[in-house]
């Protein structure tokens, strides 16, 4: 056979090679029966356009969950992610949407165990070194207890849905450091915080791998587009409602879970 001949035969299959997997994963993801869990990251909270039926969980059509539902049109979707859920909560309140059937999970969770709210509060009204404090202790926790929480999570996720494929999403660095706010904290409460997020998202990594669940980092997606940086920032300031505060925007949404989750699953 001609070099030329061979050449076009091989690029033919290639092509025909990458058109049958993006077909199979199309295919997989139609049929997919999709459970979305986890706390307000996963519901969307700052991210607007919030169902009716989700009261104060404040789950938003703009949230990756819903995006990807309406993207890849799943045979079945259940949306229970929940505003200041707990590793608790999702135990209690959450896992009960999952069943054998359950071909694919996502979740966000371990923020609020380790007190992400209350060290936002203290960082952005008391001082720098209450702020350094609370970090502190944010992260003793993420270390030390977290862990055993995040195992039980998973644990129970693998009982409920032992097929499925489970995708866990870590946080993004909340600020640019260097970055310039008209209204803000310091580069030094900044850095504090951005440190948590990487201890928090050390440990969920840690323990996603130990489940052989599949993690996605948006830590580097995110960047540029962190508070205090560019034009295009994803996520809130503080802001009114005040419980949108540090959270994704509806572009965080779109532009950096949704990605994420998608080339996860």
């Amino acid at each position: 056979m001609p070099r030329a001949r061979v050449v076009s035969v091989a690029g033919a299959a290639i092509l025909l090679s990458l058109s049958t997997l993006v077909t199979a994963t199309q295919a997989q993801a139609a049929g997919a029966r999709y459970v979305a869990l986890g706390d307000s990251y996963s519901a969307g909270v700052g991210a607007g356009s919030y169902t009716g039926d989700s009261g104060s969980c404040k789950r938003s059509t703009n949230a990756y969950p819903y995006l990807w539902k309406n993207a890849n049109a799943p045979s079945s979707f259940s949306f229970v992610a929940c505003s200041g859920a707990k590793t608790g909560d999702v135990l209690n309140n959450q896992v009960s949407a999952l069943s054998s059937s359950t071909t694919l999970v996502s979740i966000t969770i371990g923020g609020n165990d380790a007190g992400f709210a209350d060290t936002m509060q203290t960082c952005v009204l008391s001082s720098e070194s209450s702020c350094l404090s609370a970090v502190a202790a944010a992260k003793s926790y993420a270390t030390s207890t977290l862990p055993g929480q995040l195992d039980a999570v998973y644990a129970a996720i693998k009982n409920k849905a032992p097929g499925a494929h489970v995708v866990v999403l870590g946080y993004p660095h909340l600020y640019k450091i260097g970055g310039s706010c008209v209204f803000g904290i310091g580069d030094t409460k900044r850095t504090a915080i951005n440190s948590a997020a990487d201890t928090l998202d050390t440990v969920i990594a840690k323990e996603v791998a130990n489940a052989g669940y599949t993690f996605k980092d948006v830590r580097s997606i995110f960047t540029g587009h962190e508070i205090c940086g560019s034009s295009t920032q994803w996520l809130h300031s503080t802001t009114l409602p005040i419980d949108e505060s540090y959270h994704p925007t509806a572009e965080g949404q779109s532009g950096g879970y949704l990605p994420s989750f998608s080339a996860g699953v």
